[in-house]
């Protein structure tokens, strides 16, 4: 029981961090910060500092040979295709409250891929209940504001990101047996930097300005989303996933657009309609219905 209420606790966390991941990379973009810079440096520093803590908390990071691929595969498809994607499809849509409501149609791939793949049971309220949630979502992140010139190429960038994110899950499930959460992202993210290299050496750095990238404008957003939004929030995401199961932790992806779009009405970025209001206490009865047992 003590396992369930912590991995409840995890999954909450991470929607929390990775609501905000979207305002964040934003500002980054309204920076003029190019994807190739800030993503890269990002995945680096969550990876460093998962491996500094490994190291102080004296956890074994011994890589089996059987499972060099399932990492190489884990780190390809996240942080590498992932954040490209959905950092690519958030500049072309100009939206992170849309940005965030395509990326959260994962639960349904994702419950698939849990029910066929990992033969967890999830009964029919449970696929109502996911159907209800996006529903209810749909309602909070509906917005009139305007959207970029580019926007259903961005929609079908983000859900290049979306099958990126499932695939991530999947092998998280199958390492999580053998390996420490944090032991798992550590070797994503360090994987990860490793392929972001080429981008980085090319595109990040061609118009680099000191002056600019090391301002506190930038610093304050890059660090977030290292800090708290990947090396944080993949460890406990990637508990959550070993005590909950593939198909029941990724229903909490669909609350992340409901998590963007209130931080955004906190922080003045938009305004939520009575409409959207009501889709949020739907939303969260849709949560509900996911989370019960199966007979």
């Amino acid at each position: 029981m003590k396992c369930k209420v912590s991995a409840y606790l995890a999954a909450v966390g991470t929607v929390l961090l990775w609501g905000m991941s979207y305002i964040w990379a934003d500002r980054l973009l309204e920076a003029g910060i190019p994807v190739e810079f800030f993503v890269p440096v990002r995945t680096l520093l969550a990876g460093v500092l998962l491996l500094i803590l490994n190291l102080i908390a004296g956890l074994d990071m011994r890589l089996r040979r059987k499972d060099i691929w399932r990492f190489a595969l884990l780190s390809l498809c996240m942080p590498f295709v992932y954040f490209i994607a959905e950092t690519y499809g958030l500049g072309l849509t100009e939206s992170p409250t849309i940005t965030s409501l395509v990326i959260a149609t994962n639960p349904l791939f994702a419950m698939m891929a849990g029910i066929f793949i990992f033969k967890e049971k999830f009964g029919w309220k449970n696929i109502l209940g996911v159907f209800i949630t996006l529903a209810g979502l749909w309602l909070v992140t509906w917005t009139q504001s305007s959207t970029g010139q580019y926007f259903i190429a961005g929609i079908l960038i983000l859900f290049i990101a979306v099958i990126s994110e499932v695939s991530q899950i999947a092998f998280t499930k199958s390492l999580s047996e053998s390996y420490s959460p944090s032991v798992i992202v550590m070797y994503q993210f360090l994987l990860g930097a490793v392929l972001f290299l080429p981008l980085f050496l090319t595109k990040g750095i061609a118009a680099y300005d000191a002056g600019v990238y090391l301002s506190w404008k930038v610093m304050y957003p890059t660090l977030a989303l290292a800090l708290l939004c990947s090396a944080t929030a993949f460890s406990i995401w990637a508990y959550a996933i070993k005590h909950l199961g593939v198909a029941r932790t990724s229903v909490f992806l669909a609350v992340v657009p409901l998590v963007t779009a209130v931080l955004s009405f906190l922080f003045g970025d938009e305004v939520l309609s009575l409409w959207q209001w009501a889709g949020l206490a739907v939303a969260m009865g849709g949560i509900l219905l996911t989370q019960m047992k199966t007979t």
